[in-house]
Protein backbone atom coordinates (compact mmCIF):
# COMPACT_ATOMS: atom_id res chain seq x y z
CA UNK A 1 0.00 0.00 0.00
CA UNK A 2 1.12 3.53 -0.68
CA UNK A 3 -0.12 6.13 1.80
CA UNK A 4 -0.34 9.91 1.66
CA UNK A 5 0.19 11.57 5.05
CA UNK A 6 -1.85 14.71 5.75
CA UNK A 7 -0.30 18.12 6.35
CA UNK A 8 -3.40 18.97 8.43
CA UNK A 9 -2.18 16.57 11.14
CA UNK A 10 1.46 17.71 11.57
CA UNK A 11 2.11 16.03 14.93
CA UNK A 12 0.95 12.63 13.68
CA UNK A 13 2.67 13.03 10.30
CA UNK A 14 6.02 14.01 11.84
CA UNK A 15 5.84 11.19 14.40
CA UNK A 16 4.98 8.55 11.78
CA UNK A 17 7.80 9.72 9.51
CA UNK A 18 10.28 9.73 12.42
CA UNK A 19 9.37 6.19 13.49
CA UNK A 20 9.41 4.89 9.92
CA UNK A 21 12.86 6.40 9.24
CA UNK A 22 14.15 4.77 12.44
CA UNK A 23 12.85 1.37 11.24
CA UNK A 24 10.50 1.19 14.23
CA UNK A 25 7.70 -0.46 12.22
CA UNK A 26 9.85 -2.98 10.34
CA UNK A 27 8.72 -6.55 11.05
CA UNK A 28 5.90 -5.48 13.36
CA UNK A 29 2.61 -7.30 12.85
CA UNK A 30 -0.84 -6.30 11.88
CA UNK A 31 -1.82 -7.75 15.25
CA UNK A 32 -5.57 -7.04 15.09
CA UNK A 33 -7.50 -7.73 11.90
CA UNK A 34 -11.28 -7.51 11.71
CA UNK A 35 -12.91 -8.06 8.32
CA UNK A 36 -15.34 -5.25 7.57
CA UNK A 37 -13.65 -2.97 10.13
CA UNK A 38 -9.89 -2.40 10.07
CA UNK A 39 -6.28 -3.65 10.24
CA UNK A 40 -4.29 -2.52 13.29
CA UNK A 41 -0.53 -2.54 13.82
CA UNK A 42 2.34 -0.61 15.34
CA UNK A 43 2.65 -2.45 18.67
CA UNK A 44 6.40 -2.92 19.28
CA UNK A 45 5.58 -5.96 21.42
CA UNK A 46 4.47 -7.72 18.23
CA UNK A 47 8.03 -8.01 16.89
CA UNK A 48 8.92 -11.72 17.16
CA UNK A 49 5.85 -12.33 19.34
CA UNK A 50 5.10 -16.01 19.84
CA UNK A 51 1.88 -17.37 18.40
CA UNK A 52 -1.09 -16.79 20.67
CA UNK A 53 0.46 -13.87 22.58
CA UNK A 54 -2.10 -11.14 23.16
CA UNK A 55 -0.94 -7.87 21.64
CA UNK A 56 -2.08 -4.28 21.49
CA UNK A 57 -0.69 -2.77 24.68
CA UNK A 58 2.74 -1.67 23.48
CA UNK A 59 3.97 1.68 22.31
CA UNK A 60 6.97 4.02 22.30
CA UNK A 61 6.18 5.45 25.74
CA UNK A 62 4.38 8.62 24.72
CA UNK A 63 1.04 9.84 23.37
CA UNK A 64 0.24 12.40 20.67
CA UNK A 65 -2.26 15.21 21.08
CA UNK A 66 -5.43 14.63 19.06
CA UNK A 67 -5.73 16.25 15.63
CA UNK A 68 -9.24 15.03 14.87
CA UNK A 69 -11.01 16.13 11.70
CA UNK A 70 -10.97 13.82 8.68
CA UNK A 71 -13.62 11.13 8.17
CA UNK A 72 -12.91 7.37 8.26
CA UNK A 73 -13.29 6.38 4.60
CA UNK A 74 -11.96 3.03 3.39
CA UNK A 75 -8.17 3.35 3.24
CA UNK A 76 -7.95 5.99 5.96
CA UNK A 77 -4.83 5.75 8.13
CA UNK A 78 -5.70 6.63 11.72
CA UNK A 79 -4.07 6.59 15.12
CA UNK A 80 -5.21 4.01 17.65
CA UNK A 81 -5.84 5.19 21.19
CA UNK A 82 -7.18 4.19 24.55
CA UNK A 83 -10.88 4.92 24.63
CA UNK A 84 -13.29 5.87 27.35
CA UNK A 85 -13.03 8.11 30.37
CA UNK A 86 -9.33 7.35 30.92
CA UNK A 87 -8.52 9.42 27.79
CA UNK A 88 -10.96 12.35 27.60
CA UNK A 89 -8.57 14.34 25.38
CA UNK A 90 -8.56 11.48 22.82
CA UNK A 91 -4.76 11.43 22.72
CA UNK A 92 -3.34 8.98 20.20
CA UNK A 93 -0.96 6.09 20.69
CA UNK A 94 2.59 7.07 19.82
CA UNK A 95 2.92 4.17 17.37
CA UNK A 96 -0.23 2.10 16.97
CA UNK A 97 -2.37 2.83 13.95
CA UNK A 98 -5.13 1.27 11.91
CA UNK A 99 -6.16 1.22 8.26
CA UNK A 100 -9.92 1.38 7.73
CA UNK A 101 -11.69 -1.23 5.64
CA UNK A 102 -15.28 -0.57 6.70
CA UNK A 103 -18.31 -1.11 4.51
CA UNK A 104 -20.51 0.80 2.09
CA UNK A 105 -22.89 3.21 3.79
CA UNK A 106 -26.41 4.30 2.88
CA UNK A 107 -27.97 7.74 3.18
CA UNK A 108 -30.09 6.45 6.07
CA UNK A 109 -27.00 5.22 7.94
CA UNK A 110 -25.22 8.53 7.38
CA UNK A 111 -28.31 10.46 8.48
CA UNK A 112 -28.37 8.47 11.73
CA UNK A 113 -24.65 9.06 12.29
CA UNK A 114 -25.03 12.80 11.71
CA UNK A 115 -27.83 12.96 14.26
CA UNK A 116 -25.99 10.80 16.79
CA UNK A 117 -22.62 12.57 16.49
CA UNK A 118 -24.07 16.03 15.80
CA UNK A 119 -21.99 16.41 12.64
CA UNK A 120 -22.81 17.21 9.01
CA UNK A 121 -21.24 15.39 6.06
CA UNK A 122 -20.63 17.29 2.84
CA UNK A 123 -22.15 15.89 -0.37
CA UNK A 124 -18.65 14.74 -1.39
CA UNK A 125 -18.11 12.92 1.93
CA UNK A 126 -21.50 11.22 1.67
CA UNK A 127 -20.66 10.13 -1.89
CA UNK A 128 -17.35 8.59 -0.75
CA UNK A 129 -18.99 6.73 2.12
CA UNK A 130 -21.54 5.33 -0.35
CA UNK A 131 -19.00 4.55 -3.13
CA UNK A 132 -15.94 3.18 -1.27
CA UNK A 133 -17.26 2.76 2.27
CA UNK A 134 -15.68 3.30 5.64
CA UNK A 135 -16.56 3.61 9.33
CA UNK A 136 -18.43 6.84 10.09
CA UNK A 137 -19.02 5.60 13.64
CA UNK A 138 -15.33 6.41 14.31
CA UNK A 139 -15.56 10.00 13.03
CA UNK A 140 -14.68 12.74 15.52
CA UNK A 141 -13.22 10.19 17.94
CA UNK A 142 -9.85 9.28 16.37
CA UNK A 143 -7.21 11.17 14.40
CA UNK A 144 -7.09 10.24 10.71
CA UNK A 145 -3.65 11.32 9.51
CA UNK A 146 -3.40 9.81 6.04
CA UNK A 147 -5.00 7.71 3.34
CA UNK A 148 -4.10 4.81 1.09
CA UNK A 149 -3.60 6.18 -2.43
CA UNK A 150 -2.41 2.92 -4.05
CA UNK A 151 -3.22 -0.64 -3.07
CA UNK A 152 -6.68 -0.39 -1.52
CA UNK A 153 -7.18 -4.02 -2.56
CA UNK A 154 -4.42 -5.07 -0.12
CA UNK A 155 -6.70 -4.07 2.76
CA UNK A 156 -9.31 -6.58 1.61
CA UNK A 157 -6.71 -9.34 1.20
CA UNK A 158 -5.33 -8.86 4.72
CA UNK A 159 -8.84 -8.51 6.20
CA UNK A 160 -9.69 -12.03 4.96
CA UNK A 161 -6.85 -13.84 6.77
CA UNK A 162 -7.98 -16.32 9.44
CA UNK A 163 -7.72 -14.94 12.97
CA UNK A 164 -7.55 -16.37 16.47
CA UNK A 165 -8.43 -14.86 19.85
CA UNK A 166 -7.96 -11.11 20.10
CA UNK A 167 -8.46 -10.90 16.32
CA UNK A 168 -4.78 -11.74 15.80
CA UNK A 169 -4.04 -13.37 12.44
CA UNK A 170 -3.21 -17.08 12.76
CA UNK A 171 -0.32 -16.53 10.34
CA UNK A 172 1.72 -13.40 11.04
CA UNK A 173 1.18 -10.47 8.69
CA UNK A 174 4.36 -8.38 8.97
CA UNK A 175 4.84 -4.81 7.84
CA UNK A 176 7.69 -2.80 6.44
CA UNK A 177 7.19 0.93 6.16
CA UNK A 178 9.41 3.27 4.20
CA UNK A 179 9.16 6.97 3.46
CA UNK A 180 9.29 7.95 -0.24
Amino acid sequence: MKVLLYDETPKHKENFIKLAKEGFFDDLLFHRVIDGFMLQGGDPDSRNAPAGKMLGGGGPGYLIDAEIGSPHFKGSLAAARTGGPSNPEKKSSGSQFYVVQGSLQTDAQLDRMEAFKKIKYTPAQRALYKEIGGRPDLDQDYTVFGEVVEGLEVIDVIAKVPTASGDRPVTDVKMKIKIL
